[in-house]
């Protein structure tokens, strides 16, 4: 009696999708473009933000000192500093290199925002965050903290998304698990 094994390997049950991408039950063939989409909302949100800041280091580094949680030692150097790091995660994630460590750092960032503005607005601050430069005090009735973490936990979301899903379509890299079975000589069928 001769058992016919159509599936020698175990991923050899994955069937390939856009891009050459293998893609498994879990997998949907839309999947890099919805990573596409996370990929440039969330780049074009960081490079924006670091590139309003740049320009004017000294009122990024007043946001910081706003929220009075730092030691005034680091809030020049994280003011500075915070601007070119999310220019660089941004494009970074725009022109889709790295993609999952980007996500992770742009993740980290959203993480430590809205524990920032949540303490803010917990010890009573009228601030404004400074996400997209400015920042500062303000006046009590113009804090708009509830929408700030919103649109931060949307974008983590978007982080989370790419750190799963980090495969997307045109983008500088391509998914790296591919790019070794093709230098190997293997293939997922």
């Amino acid at each position: 009696m001769v058992v016919e094994r159509r599936h020698r390997r175990p991923g050899a049950r994955l069937r390939e999708a856009g891009g050459g991408q293998p893609v498994s039950k879990w997998r949907q063939p839309w999947f890099p473009w919805v990573s596409l989409v996370a990929r440039l909302v969330l780049g074009v949100v960081m490079l924006v933000a670091g590139a309003l800041k740049v320009t004017d280091p000294e009122t990024a580094a007043q946001a910081v000192r706003a929220y009075e949680i730092l030691p005034s030692g680091l809030v020049s150097p994280v003011g500075w500093g915070l601007p070119f790091l999310e220019l660089a995660i941004g494009l970074l994630l725009i022109v889709g290199f790295g993609v999952r460590a980007a996500a992770v750092a742009a993740g980290v960032f959203m993480i430590v925002f809205i524990v920032a503005v949540s303490s803010a607005w917990a010890r009573g601050l009228a601030i404004d965050c400074g996400c997209f430069g400015g920042g500062g005090q303000i006046a009590p009735g113009q804090t708009k903290y509830l929408q700030e973490i919103l649109r931060d936990v949307g974008l983590l979301l978007l982080a989370a998304w790419l750190w799963l899903n980090p495969v997307s379509k045109y983008a500088l890299e391509s998914d790296p698990s591919t790019e070794s079975s093709a230098r190997t000589g293997a293939t997922a069928s």
